[in-house]
Formats: C-alpha cells, structure tokens, sequence
C-alpha cells in the first residue's frame, strides 16, 4: 500500500511529473531520437513549472485578502482553500484516497480506450482532491473501507473525469477555437455552465477582448500591466475600508501601506505573465507529445489540462470574472450569516480567482461581455453556497477550519454526498 501511496501522491499527485510522463511516453512511442525526447520532456515539465510559479504568485498575492475581510468585518468561519483541506484529508484518509486515484486514473485510461469519451484527466492535484472527496463521503456515510472502498471509489471518479471533461468540450472548442487540448480543473462544471448560458443572453462578436479604451488607457490592453494596475487599486480600497494603520500591522510587515499595495498589485501582474508564459510553453510542447500517446495507448484522446491554458484567450473576461465574484461571494457570506448556517463559508479570494475567472471566459467565449459577466454571477453563487452546503456532509472534517473551494466539489460532491447519505440510511 505504500508503494501506490508514494505513486499516488510523488508521482500521479504531482501535475509536471505526471504531464511529463505522458509527454516522454508520447515521444517513445513516435520513436522520437533520444535528444528530442528529452528536451520534450523537460521542457513539458519545465512548461507546467513555469505555470505553477505564476500561478504560486498570484495566490500568494491574493492570500492577505481574506484574513484583512475577515478581522474588518468580524467573520468566523471555515476557509475554503483546496491545498489546506487536502492536507487535512491525507493525513486521516490518505492511504485510501491515494489508492482511490490510482484505480481512478487507469479506469479513466480504460474509459477513454473503449468509449466515445476519449479525454485523460492530468490535472494531478485535482484529481487527488477529488479522490480524497470521494474517499471521505464513502467512508462517512456507506462505512467503506479497504477493498471495496478504494474499488468503489475508483470506479467513480475514473467515469467521472472523462465525463466532467465531455461535458465542457463544445464550449472548450469555441474558448481555444479548436486547439487538441481540453479542460479538466475542478471548475469544469462553472465552464459548462458559462458556455451554456452565455449563448443566451449575448454575442461572442461582443467580446471582453474587444472592449475599446482611450488612448490614455490603451496600456490596459497589455495584460501585464491591466491586471497590475487592476489589483493596486484594489488593494489600496481594502486598506481604505479595514485602515491603513491597523491592515499595515497585520499584513504589510511595517511597510508603508501604499507601497505595500502598489507592490502587491505589481506582484500579481507579474505572477499572471510568469503563468501565461509556461502556459504557452506547456502547449507548445504536450499537444505534439500527446499525439503519440494518444495515436498507440488511447487512439483520438486529448489531454485534460488545467484551468490557466485557457487564460490566454480572454484574459480580460478572466479579470472580469473575478471582479465581479469576489464581491459577491463577500455578500454571501454575510448572507448565509444572517441565515444561520451551521458552516459560515468565509469568502475565499482563490476560490473566485480560479473558478469564476474560467467561467468569465467561456461565457465570453458564447455569449460575449454579457455572458462573461451572467457566468461570474452564476459561478459566485454556487461556490458559495454549494461549498457551504458540502461542509456538514464531510464527517470529522467539517470541524477542521477549512473545505474544499470550487464548484465541482461544491455542486457534485454535494450531490454525490446526499446519494450516499441515502444509501447509507436505506442499508
């Protein structure tokens, strides 16, 4: 059992090795020379690194945020943040919920082998957060263990990954305008739903991308230097709203507050370059690579990727999304407070970043500026009160400060936790 453990959590858990793997496996198999086989390697990995280290940046950029909410306007509640809760969860559940991914990455490749859904889900750490979801709501509510716990399980979310992915592809077509690659986040549920509803209420001709500016803000087109100037002013207005002097004591470590603002939103316009850059990278190098694996393992597959690969096609839409979130999602949490949920859901700054910002710019992508901002609203409100509704379902775990943060988990994993709550009380 160790051994799938450290498979599971040293080699399928982690996304540059898995994606790489995969990207070494193709070029054998396209009996590439030994030279161009790893220089594709590395550079796949070094492609997801580069990624990781922007999107490493942002997140650390956006952290402070929600503590300054949370002391401005006294709120005490559970964090949603994936990488806390699945800390948590591996430290009671890991060996089964490793052993869970392992079975549910093969059932995946099986999936993909003999039906018509041919996707191969290698965001590794989501499918690692997924399986120790699953894990624990078959634990708590059927009783499983074991055997038939890492079975059961397996089965579950190897259907699940190439079905979650089927589900966003015809929209997935329309964000990347029918690049081979294809989406598998734990937003792909908010992806669907914004390039579903986007159609309805707006036209893609009208994109976010479009938007037209004056010439003394023509540097908002550079994304680098919008998003910068976006979070400066966002920072400023929080330090604003908790004051200056008690915010720059909590947070900006004695330095001045204005400047540790203006620093903070610079960082993040370079964290989002940084992630744009490896996304590309990532690209350039796994779609080549892929169509050897795809072509001899699992004919006509693509590769499930994470949510960034599509920041590039609209990342204004992506901004947009978030902006329009977040605020939201601070409501709601005073909302759920005046409802007297057992769970406050604190807002989470991440959460909105990578769940709404994805649905902005497939919304965008059907429906133009107004189905980007109709999928920011839709996205706000389910991850708020879906996570909020999972909380109580997940046993030992509702009581550990934090849960997980986006709308697959909220939505599907509240569902799926009802299911076997109802099979546990029937048998």
């Amino acid at each position: 059992m160790d051994v799938f453990k450290f498979l599971a959590t040293q080699i399928l858990g982690q996304p540059p090795i898995l994606v790489g793997l995969v990207a070494c496996l193709g070029l054998i198999v396209q009996r590439k020379p030994i030279h161009a086989i790893i220089s594709g390697t590395m550079k796949t990995v070094v492609g997801f690194l580069i990624l990781v280290i922007g999107a490493v940046t942002i997140v650390n950029v956006l952290s402070p945020i929600g503590p300054l909410l949370e002391n401005a306007f006294g709120f005490k509640g559970v964090v949603p943040n994936d990488e806390a809760i699945g800390a948590v969860a591996l430290m009671q559940y890991g060996s089964e919920g490793a052993l869970v991914m392992v079975v549910g990455f093969l059932v995946n490749i099986l999936v993909a082998r003999f039906t018509k859904y041919k996707y191969i889900y290698l965001t590794g750490h989501h499918l690692l957060y997924t399986a120790l979801l699953i894990t624990v709501l078959l634990k708590v509510h059927l009783n499983l263990s074991g055997f038939p716990l890492i079975i059961v399980g397996g089965i579950i979310l190897g259907i699940y990954c190439p079905l979650t992915i089927a589900l966003v592809q015809p929209y997935m077509k329309k964000v990347t305008g029918g690049a081979p690659i294809a989406y598998a986040h734990s937003t792909n549920l908010g992806a669907f739903l914004g390039g579903f509803l986007g159609q309805y209420v707006g036209n893609p001709e009208d994109s976010t991308e479009n938007i037209k500016l004056p010439e003394w803000l023509s540097f908002f087109r550079d994304t680098t230097l919008s998003t910068g100037f976006t979070m400066i002013l966002i920072f400023v207005a929080i330090m604003l709203i908790v004051g200056p002097i008690a915010a720059a004591k909590q947070v900006a470590g004695g330095q001045n507050w204005l400047i540790w603002a203006i620093m903070q939103g610079l960082q993040f316009g370079a964290g989002v370059t940084v992630l744009l850059s490896g996304v590309r990278m990532l690209i350039a190098e796994i779609v080549p690579a892929f169509k050897g694996f795809s072509e001899k393992i699992v004919p006509d597959a693509l590769p499930g990727l994470d949510c960034p690969v599509v920041m590039p096609y609209a990342p204004t839409a992506w901004i947009l999304g978030f902006l329009i979130s977040f605020p939201i999602g601070v409501i709601l949490t005073f909302v759920m407070a005046g409802m007297n949920f057992k769970y406050l859901l604190i807002a989470g700054v991440v959460p909105h970043f990578f769940a709404s910002g994805p649905a902005a710019v497939f919304g965008n992508a059907t429906g133009g500026k107004k189905g980007a901002i109709l999928a920011a609203v839709v996205s706000a409100v389910l991850i708020s009160f879906g996570n909020a509704m999972l909380i109580p379902l997940t046993g030992p775990l509702a009581n550990s400060g934090t849960t997980w943060g986006e709308m697959e988990y909220g939505i599907w994993g509240t569902l799926f936790g009802y299911v076997v709550k109802f099979i546990g009380r029937m048998f």
